[in-house]
Parts: structure tokens; C-alpha cells; sequence
């Protein structure tokens, strides 16, 4: 019995090794090579139409390494987060720093933020006329040659409209998500770093935009870091000029009647040079200090402002990001190998084989 069983799964084997016959698949490539000399170098042509018609991207990067402060005067974050529509990600604790590294892609990433970038004015490399980012994102991006053919005409007669961040038009919108694939913010959760990418059809522009995305983002740091502090101060501000306009005149109401009434030596005239003087020594205290309560918030503003520390400039890039024409081109030589093979063997009748 166990001898029968035996010669059964070798003959079972040997069935198996005879599905594939490799000799016969290879003769029925060998035999449909014309369809290899025809398929292969279409697909290889069309791979080359293909890869020439896509336009070049140029990538620039600036890199940044933000102060990381605990103290508080910033702001609350529930503050900043519901002014982007965020939610907020850290405890709103009083000495937590109300704007971490981790939610600068989320502002980069907000309407509000993509629609200041819409001004930024820029110009191409080989052209000098000038021209705001919105308008050249609009009107002067170039395509691939077959968008011309089956995509919709573009006009360069295009009207600039308004714009309303809490009610974008179409035009408005599509440019927003260009610029949201285009700018790119990561923060090392290591480190901390910040790396801004902006990738664009010409290549000044890439690294006018980089520069700019990224002194924007700063003054948007700063702006919500030090908007207390900044509160303060112009109330302070407002208290001293107010307190400083009160002595002075009191002060020249008091010279005013000192000079009227110097050879007079009545009761009444001394009493009211008392109040007036008296009058004045307050205001005076009161304005001094205030002009202490100035200072101190000014100091305050500048304690709470952020520093930045830029690692990497923006450079004007040499080299296109992409597209990798090469690998494109193979990866199309590689596809119309495949498909003559497929074909020889079904044309031979060995695809069944082969997928057993």
C-alpha cells in the first residue's frame, strides 16, 4: 500500500512538471517575434510622445528651526484653531506655547492662509513682467499638448475678482488647491525643524514663492504669539497719551495762574495754587507711571515674539523635480514587452499553460 501510494504522487509530479512545457512557450515566442518587433517599439514611441509632453517641475526648499518658548502671551490655542477651523491639538494650558511646530501645515494648509499668497508678486525667469501669483497660477501654466486637444481652451482675458475667503468663486477655489499640491509644509517630530517646498513650472518662481511662503508663515507666527502682548501695549499706549495730555495741561493751567497772580498775596489765591499743584503732582505720577507700564509691555512684546532661525535659504533650483522622462520611457518599453508576450502565447494557444 504504501509503495502504491508513492508511485501515485510521483506521477501527480511529474504531471505537474509536465503543465509548464517551457521549450514549447519559448518556441511560441520565437515563432510571434514580429509582434514583438512591432508592439515593443510603439509602446516605446508613445512612452517618448508621452514623457516630451509633460511639463518640467522645479522644486525649491527653505528650512527653518523655530524658537520653542513655554512661556505664555501668545494667546490661546482654541483661539487660533477656531480662526482656521482647526481643532485644537495640545491642552490649553497657561504656560503651553499656544502655536507648536506640528500645526504650522495645518495654517499653511488653511483658506486664510492660501488666499494672502494670491498678492505675492512674481515674474517668470525669462520674463520680466511682473505679475501676482493668483494671476500667473490662472493664466499662465502650461500643459501637456493633449489637454489642448481634448481639455477645455484656456483664456488669458480672464477678469481678477475679489477675493472673499469665506466665499471663494470656482476660479478662485481650483487656484487654492494648485496652490495646496504646489506649497508643502513638514515638521521633523524630532526636531522640530520646518521644511517649506513649493514646486513650480519655472523655476524663479518656485524659489520666489519659498522665500515668501516662509516670511509669511513667521509674521503669521509672530502676529498670534505676541497679539496680547501687542493688546496691552496699545492699551498702555492709549493710558499714557491720555495721562500725558492731562498733565501737561494741568500743568500749564497751573503756570498760567502762578503768573497771573505773583504779587498777590491772598489766602484764596495760595489755596488754589495748592490744588493746582497738587492737581498736577498727581497727574505727573500718573503719567510717569504709565510711561513705566509702556515700557514694560514693549518689553513684553519683544519677550514673547518668536525667533526663527532659517537652516537653508530658498535657492533658484537648476535642475527639474520632474518628470523622470527615462524612467517613463522604460517603464512604457517594459509594458509592450508584456503585451507581446501575452499576445504570442494566446496566439499559440500556450496562455492556458502557462496559467496552470
Amino acid at each position: 500500500m504504501m509503495e502504491g501510494n508513492k508511485d501515485i504522487k510521483e506521477t501527480v509530479k511529474n504531471k505537474g512538471e509536465e503543465a509548464i512545457d517551457f521549450v514549447a512557450i519559448g518556441k511560441a515566442l520565437y515563432k510571434n517575434w514580429m509582434l514583438y518587433a512591432i508592439i515593443v517599439p510603439i509602446f516605446t514611441i508613445i512612452g517618448i510622445i508621452y514623457a516630451k509632453g509633460l511639463v518640467n517641475i522645479y522644486e525649491s526648499q527653505v528650512m527653518l528651526a523655530p524658537e520653542l518658548n513655554s512661556g505664555g502671551g501668545g494667546g490661546s490655542l482654541s483661539s487660533l484653531a477656531s480662526q482656521f477651523g482647526l481643532g485644537s491639538r495640545t491642552n490649553a494650558s497657561k504656560d503651553a506655547d499656544a502655536i507648536v511646530p506640528d500645526l504650522y501645515p495645518d495654517l499653511i494648509n488653511s483658506v486664510d492662509f492660501k488666499t494672502k499668497l494670491f498678492d505675492v508678486k512674481v515674474h517668470r525667469k525669462n520674463n520680466q513682467m511682473e505679475m501676482t501669483y493668483y494671476d500667473y497660477l490662472l493664466k499662465y501654466q502650461k500643459t501637456p499638448w493633449w489637454t489642448h486637444i481634448f481639455g477645455k481652451q484656456r483664456t488669458d482675458t480672464i477678469k481678477t475678482e475679489p477675493v472673499n475667503p469665506f466665499m471663494l468663486t470656482k476660479k478662485q477655489t481650483n487656484i487654492a488647491e494648485v496652490i495646496n499640491k504646489n506649497v508643502v509644509c513638514d515638521v521633523d517630530k524630532k526636531t522640530s525643524v520646518i521644511t517649506i517646498t513649493v514646486a513650480d513650472q519655472d523655476p524663479l518662481i518656485a524659489a520666489c514663492m519659498a522665500d515668501s511662503v516662509k516670511a509669511r508663515l513667521q509674521k503669521f507666527i509672530t502676529d498670534y504669539r505676541t497679539a496680547k502682548a501687542r493688546r496691552d501695549l496699545a492699551y498702555n499706549q492709549k493710558l499714557y497719551n491720555e495721562a500725558k495730555r492731562k498733565y501737561i495741561a494741568v500743568r500749564e493751567q497751573y503756570i498760567a495762574y502762578s503768573d497771573a497772580n505773583q504779587d498777590i498775596i491772598l489766602e484764596s489765591v495760595r489755596s488754589k495754587l495748592e490744588d493746582l499743584e497738587n492737581d498736577m503732582q498727581l497727574k505727573y505720577n500718573t503719567y510717569t507711571a504709565l510711561e513705566q507700564g509702556v515700557e514694560q509691555a514693549q518689553a513684553k512684546v519683544q519677550e514673547v515674539t518668536p525667533a526663527f532661525t532659517t537652516l537653508q535659504s530658498a535657492t533658484v533650483p537648476i535642475e527639474k523635480k520632474s518628470p523622470q522622462r527615462g524612467r517613463i520611457v522604460i517603464a512604457f518599453f517594459f509594458v509592450g514587452l508584456v503585451i507581446s508576450t501575452i499576445a504570442s502565447l494566446y496566439k499559440e494557444g500556450q496562455i492556458k499553460n502557462l496559467l496552470v
